[in-house]
C-alpha cells in the first residue's frame, strides 16, 4: 500500500458543538476524498453542527478487508446501540434501532391505511370472523389457552394476580378512587358509542344471560359448579368479611358530631329522631 493508495477505513464522526457521535466504514473511490458519512435518519445533525472525522483503523483494499471493516464496525457500535442517546447509528448488522423501527412501522401503517391494504383492508366483520375461526382452530388442536386444564388456568390467573399485587403493577398501581373513575369513564364511553353491553338491547342481554345460565347448568360450571354446602360456606365467609369491613368504617352524625360504625350510628340517630341520611363517612 503506497501513500496514494485507495483506502478502506473505520471512522468516527464527532461534532464541535454537541456530544453526538457516529461510527462508519468507507471505501474510497479517490484517495483522501472528502467524506464525513452519508446519514439519513439524523442528517439534520450534519447540517446544523460541524462534523469532524477521525480515522480509527485502515484495512486492506480488498473484499476481505471490506468484510473485516464491517465486522469491526458492528462490534464497535453494539455496546452503544439503543442504549446511548448520543449515538447516531441507526443500524448495526442489519438490525434497526428502536427509533427507526417505530418510524418505519408508522410509515407502513399509514401506507396500509391510505391504500386500504393489510389490516386496514379488512372490515370489522371480516376480522371478527378471522378471530372466531382462529379460536376454533386453537380449540380443535388443543393449543394456546386450550392446552391447559381449567384448574391450571385458574392457578395461573391466581399466581399472576398475586404477582401483580406484590409488585404494585396493573390494576394495583391505581388507588380505588382511580379505578372507580376509570370504570365510570369507560362505562360512559360504551354507553355513548353503543359498544360493550350497550351494543345489545335489553332483550338481547336477557337472552344472552339465559343461554349462559343454561350452559353453566349443563356443564356444572359457575354457580352450578358448587354444592349447596360450598355455597353456604361461601356465604358465611362473605358475610364475615362484609361485617368486618362495615364495622371498620367510621361514620359521623352531621347534627351532633357523634362518631361510630354504620349500624350503631343508625341506632343512635333513630333513638333521637334524627334523619339517618344526615351522616358522612370519615374513615
Amino acid at each position: 500500500m503506497t501513500s496514494q493508495s485507495l483506502r478502506i477505513y473505520l471512522y468516527k464522526i464527532t461534532f464541535e458543538e454537541v456530544p453526538y457521535y457516529y461510527y462508519g466504514v468507507h471505501k474510497e473511490k479517490k484517495f483522501d476524498e472528502y467524506y464525513v458519512g452519508t446519514p439519513v435518519t439524523h442528517k439534520w445533525c450534519w447540517d446544523f453542527y460541524t462534523p469532524k472525522k477521525q480515522i480509527l483503523q485502515l484495512f486492506d483494499f480488498t473484499d476481505g478487508g471490506w468484510m473485516e471493516a464491517q465486522e469491526i464496525e458492528k462490534q464497535l457500535i453494539k455496546p452503544f446501540f439503543n442504549t446511548d442517546k448520543w449515538c447516531l447509528n441507526e443500524n448495526v448488522g442489519g438490525y434497526f434501532s428502536l427509533e427507526t423501527s417505530r418510524k418505519n412501522a408508522r410509515i407502513v401503517g399509514l401506507k396500509h391505511k391510505e391504500n386500504a391494504t393489510g389490516f386496514c383492508g379488512r372490515t370489522p366483520e371480516q376480522m371478527s370472523e378471522d378471530g372466531r375461526k382462529g379460536g376454533l382452530k386453537i380449540k380443535e388442536n388443543g393449543t394456546g389457552i386450550f392446552a391447559q386444564t381449567p384448574e391450571e388456568l385458574k392457578e395461573l390467573g391466581r399466581r399472576n394476580g398475586l404477582k401483580t399485587k406484590e409488585n404494585g403493577t396493573g390494576i394495583f398501581s391505581l388507588t380505588p378512587e382511580q379505578r372507580s373513575e376509570i370504570g365510570r369513564k369507560n362505562g360512559l364511553n360504551h354507553k355513548e358509542n353503543g359498544t360493550g353491553i350497550f351494543a345489545q338491547t335489553s332483550k338481547q342481554r336477557s337472552e344472552h344471560s339465559r343461554k349462559i345460565g343454561l350452559k353453566n347448568k349443563e356443564n356444572s360450571t359457575g354457580f352450578f359448579g358448587r354444592t349447596p354446602e360450598q355455597m353456604s360456606e361461601d356465604g358465611r365467609k362473605g358475610g364475615k368479611i362484609a361485617c368486618k369491613i362495615t364495622n371498620s368504617q367510621k361514620w359521623q352524625c352531621l347534627e351532633t358530631g357523634y362518631v361510630s360504625n354504620a349500624g350503631a350510628l343508625s341506632h343512635y340517630q333513630n333513638h333521637r329522631g334524627i334523619d339517618t341520611s344526615k351522616r358522612k363517612r370519615i374513615a
